[in-house]
């Protein structure tokens, strides 16, 4: 990805917002300053998707799009491992939690691939099975990840129009 990035992150409360501004404004800045430029990095707004995390695959689906997004791309090549690629946390799935970032969790993710522990053996079982997947994928399974605004079951999806549509106020056209 040259010119856009994917990440998978869970907000506790209601604050994307703000956390994206900070974000993008402090790696652009950064970037800028080191780089001696100035202006934007990032064009438009992020796109963001309320996923489903009821531990019936919507999480699992999401993050899967996103560590294969590189051999979609055509980063990588058929020999090459997924955890080659250097500009993804992927790679760091496989070291033990301790030489892990804090912020990376593994534990939800694995779990939705049915791997019970996060140990040696598990993240091998992962490994295997998200480079079965590369081989396997055929386009049409993220479609709902590349096109959508929500990923999850239609029960999901009813209770988040439901809310909006309690929220809206005089200002929503929608």
């Amino acid at each position: 990805m040259s010119n856009h990035f994917h990440s998978v992150i869970e907000t506790p409360k209601a604050n994307l917002v703000q956390g994206m501004k900070w974000l993008m404004g402090t790696y652009t800045g950064r970037f800028n300053r080191r780089h001696k430029l100035f202006g934007h990095l990032f064009s438009g707004r992020y796109k963001a998707l309320f996923v489903d995390g009821s531990g019936n695959g919507y999480l699992k689906s999401l993050c899967d799009y996103v560590h294969l997004n590189p051999a979609r791309a055509g980063s990588l090549q058929i020999p090459e491992k997924l955890s080659s690629y250097l500009w993804s946390s992927y790679g760091k799935y496989f070291k033990a939690p301790r030489l892990r970032y804090r912020w990376l969790r593994v534990d939800r993710l694995l779990g939705e691939w049915a791997i019970p522990r996060d140990s040696a053996v598990g993240r091998k079982e992962f490994q295997k099975g998200m480079e079965g997947r590369r081989v396997e994928e055929d386009g049409e399974q993220f479609k709902a990840v590349e096109r959508g605004w929500c990923v999850g079951s239609e029960a999901f999806r009813q209770e988040l129009l439901c809310q909006m549509s309690q929220r809206a106020g005089a200002e929503h056209y929608g």
